[in-house]
């Protein structure tokens, strides 16, 4: 079954951008929400997307403020959109914080990141049934031309974009898949297992798995834990999408091959989002059709409302 889908974005819309994960470059989240301003929208930056964690330099602030941002931002009923500003690492520490029952109550609005931010699509799916969106940071150093465009038309016209086909993407698996989309960046679903939010994902699901510098190897071992979690019992079909940094592409792609080879499903390899120019935007929890042979992800409505 589908999540609900938040409505689209219109001119004068009112976005809310937080930092749930990693300290965020001042100069970087000016330049995006010089972009966000460019398209019409009104920008709310959180209290805390600029701090610093007064121990751990690698977070954005303490883990009790960052969860306050998001929460504020969610239960506003001005707000129409949540942004993370960027990824790195800190999501898990601060979702157990998130106040559910005032989200939920709040109802649907846009959710958009990637990376790290893997850990608030699988809770807000989990918690609120919300479909999200897979996207480039509008602070992060892959907020170019190509993934702004995508980006604006998934939030503004969703409708144009409802084909994913990345410039690179090819068969890795014959034969075609339909369900719900699922996954985002392996390592983070590899260390979400056994969390409330891990649910494993549902009969016919459609999984999108990317990452960014880990190498073959490392990859080997989430895959394999993975598999041997069951995680991808209910699967019918996958995509990959970037490895970046991850060495050589094709030791990844023998890795990919090997463990997921023989699950005999359609795969597409490199479908253009994740870590990459000109990321593209992929809805999380909405119906699509994966068609291997094409290499292109179809989603059934657009991705909002």
């Amino acid at each position: 079954m589908t999540r609900a889908r938040p409505a689209r974005l219109r001119p004068g819309s009112k976005v809310a951008v937080v930092a749930p994960a990693g300290p965020v470059s001042p100069d970087l989240l000016a330049r995006g929400v010089a972009v966000l301003a460019s398209w019409g929208l009104e920008v709310e930056v959180g209290t805390h997307v600029l701090a610093r964690h007064p121990v751990f330099p690698y977070l954005a602030g303490r883990d009790a403020d960052r969860a306050a941002d998001l929460r504020r931002a969610w239960c506003d009923p001005t707000v129409a959109a949540v942004f993370c500003a960027r990824g790195g690492y800190g999501s898990q520490r601060m979702v157990d914080l998130l106040d559910w029952p005032a989200m939920a109550a709040a109802g649907p609005k846009v959710f958009a990141g990637s990376s790290d931010v893997t850990a608030l699509h699988a809770a807000l799916g989990a918690e609120l049934d919300v479909s999200t969106l897979f996207s480039p940071m509008i602070a992060g150093d892959g907020f170019d031309p190509v993934a702004q465009d995508h980006f604006r038309a998934t939030l503004f016209e969703p409708e144009t974009v409802r084909e994913v086909i990345g410039p690179a993407a090819s068969t890795a698996g014959h034969g075609v898949a339909e369900g719900i989309t699922v996954g985002g960046n392996l390592s983070l679903i590899a260390a979400d297992l056994g969390s409330p939010a891990a649910c494993p994902p549902p009969d016919g699901a459609i999984a999108l798995l990317e990452d960014v510098a880990e190498a073959p190897y490392r990859i080997d071992r989430m895959l394999t834990q993975l598999l041997r979690a069951g995680w991808f019992t209910g699967v019918s079909g996958i995509a990959l999408g970037s490895w970046a940094d991850c060495g050589d592409p094709a030791e990844v792609y023998a890795v990919a091959a090997d463990l997921l080879g023989g699950l005999g499903l359609p795969m597409v390899w490199d479908l253009g989002f994740g870590h990459c120019k000109g990321q593209l935007t992929v809805p999380l929890g909405a119906h699509a059709v994966l068609d291997a042979d094409d290499g292109t992800l179809t989603f059934t409505d657009p991705a909002l409302s």
